[in-house]
C-alpha cells in the first residue's frame, strides 16, 4: 500500500554551487505546461497504482516557492484534486525570502502544514560563497511570517563542512538556528557532487574544505547542541521534538513504497524503483501520449530489498527491528547478515539494543562505511 508522494518542482531563481538536483533557471521555462504535465502524471500513476489514502506529501525541488502566486495556487489545486489526501503531513520546501505572506496564505489554505527552509548557514559571507541567494535576515523574516500565518511545524536545514567554514562559525550558526525554538532541524555535511560548481573548483584545486577531523568535530557539535536543546536525534542527520519527526522522510528510511512525481523524480511502486526523465521536454513528451515518464524501471529483487532494509533502516537512531525483518522476509537478519554485523559490532560501530540493530555513537560518524558493508553480501 502506497501512502506517500514526493512532488518535484525543478525551478530555481538561483542555482547553488553545491547543488546537483535536477533543476532549471526559472526564467523562460515552460512552468505552466510543466504543472499541467504533473497533474497528468499524478492521474496516470493513480490509475495504475491506486492509493486509498495518502498520509504524507512532500513538495521539493529545486525551489517550489520560486513559483509565483498563481502557479502556486494551480499546483496546490492539482494536488488536492488528484491525490487522495485529506489529513496528514503536507510539507513544502522553501527558500528564505521566497515566501511572501500571500504565498504563505495560499499554502495554508490548501492544507500545507509543514515548511522546510533551506537555511544552510547564518553567515552571510559563507552563504554568498556557496551560491545562496538569501541572507540571514531573510530567515528571521520568513519564519516570523510563517508563524504569523499559522504555521507551527517548521524545519531548518543546515550544511556543515563548507568551504572555509570554521568550528566557531558553525557553532554560531547552530546557536542562531536553535534560538528560534523550532520543532525540527536537519544538519548535513557537504558532499561535493559531479557536475556542480564546487566539483569543478575542486578538480582545479581551488576548493578549500575543512579537514575530515574538523568535519567530524562539527557533526559531534551538531549532536551535542541538539540534545542540549531537547531535540532528539531520530535519524543520522535529523533532530526533532517529540511528535515532530518528518513522517515523510521516515517512509524512505522504513523502506516503504512511495510515489514520485515530476522531472527527475524517483518512485518506489509495485516493487519497482523508477526514475523519471530529467530534461523537461523528455519528461513531458511521454505524458502527452498518456505514458508515465519513466527513464528507468528496476524490479527490486528479494536480496536488494533485504539490503535496503538494512542500509536505510540503520540511518534511524532506533535502527532496524530484528523481529520486523523476520516478519517481512521470513529469514533471520542475524543469519543473512552475520558477517557484516559481526565485523561492525567488533569495531563497536553497531550494537543490538531493545530488539534493534543500531549504530553506536561512533558508528554515526562512519555511517556510510557501515551501510556499504551490507551490500553484495547475499549470494544470488
Amino acid at each position: 500500500m502506497i501512502e506517500s508522494a514526493y512532488i518535484h518542482i525543478p525551478f530555481c531563481h538561483h542555482i547553488c554551487h553545491y547543488c546537483d538536483f535536477n533543476k532549471f533557471f526559472f526564467e523562460g521555462q515552460p512552468v505552466d505546461e510543466y504543472l499541467a504535465s504533473l497533474k497528468k502524471e499524478m492521474t496516470l500513476a493513480l490509475d495504475i497504482s491506486p492509493a486509498e489514502r495518502l498520509k504524507t506529501i512532500f513538495v521539493g525541488g529545486g525551489t517550489p516557492t520560486a513559483l509565483n502566486e498563481k502557479q502556486l495556487e494551480i499546483l496546490c489545486s492539482h494536488i488536492r484534486e488528484v491525490l487522495p489526501f485529506e489529513e496528514g503531513e503536507f510539507t513544502f520546501e522553501a527558500n528564505p525570502g521566497d515566501l511572501s505572506i500571500e504565498k504563505l496564505k495560499i499554502l495554508k489554505e490548501n492544507g500545507v502544514n509543514r515548511l522546510s527552509y533551506g537555511v544552510q548557514s547564518f553567515n552571510d559571507e559563507l552563504l554568498k560563497r556557496i551560491g545562496r541567494s538569501h541572507k540571514a535576515e531573510d530567515v528571521y523574516t520568513s519564519i516570523a511570517n510563517a508563524e504569523k500565518t499559522g504555521f507551527d511545524n517548521i524545519s531548518i536545514d543546515l550544511i556543515y563542512s563548507l568551504p572555509g567554514q570554521t568550528i566557531a562559525d558553525f557553532t554560531e550558526t547552530l546557536e542562531e538556528a536553535l534560538r528560534f525554538g523550532l520543532p525540527h532541524y536537519s544538519g548535513y555535511s557537504l558532499i561535493v557532487e559531479p557536475k556542480t560548481v564546487f566539483y569543478n573548483l575542486m578538480r582545479k584545486g581551488k576548493l578549500k574544505l575543512p579537514t575530515e577531523e574538523a568535519e567530524a568535530e562539527m557533526y559531534g557539535l551538531l549532536m551535542e547542541k541538539m540534545e542540549a536543546y531537547g531535540l532528539k536525534q531520530y535519524e543520522i542527520s535529523n533532530f526533532a521534538k517529540q511528535g515532530f519527526e518528518s513522517r515523510h522522510n521516515l517512509v524512505y528510511w522504513n523502506n516503504e513504497q512511495y510515489f514520485g512525481f515530476g522531472a527527475g523524480a524517483h518512485s518506489y511502486t509495485d516493487g519497482s524503483r523508477n526514475s523519471n526523465y530529467g530534461p523537461l521536454k523528455k519528461y513531458m513528451l511521454p505524458l502527452e501520449e498518456n505514458q508515465l515518464p519513466f527513464m528507468d524501471q528496476h524490479k527490486v529483487t528479494l536480496a536488494e530489498k533485504m539490503e535496503e532494509e538494512m542500509f536505510l533502516g540503520l540511518r534511524k537512531t532506533e535502527g532496524v527491528s530484528i523481529d520486523l525483518f523476520k516478519q517481512k522476509f521470513d529469514v533471520s537478519m542475524m543469519d543473512i547478515f552475520n558477517g557484516p554485523i559481526k565485523e561492525m559490532a567488533e569495531r563497536k560501530l553497531v550494537e543490538i539494543d531493545n530488539g534493534h540493530l543500531k549504530l553506536t555513537r561512533d558508528g554515526k560518524f562512519l555511517g556510510n562505511e557501515v551501510f556499504q558493508s551490507f551490500l553484495g553480501v547475499i549470494q544470488s
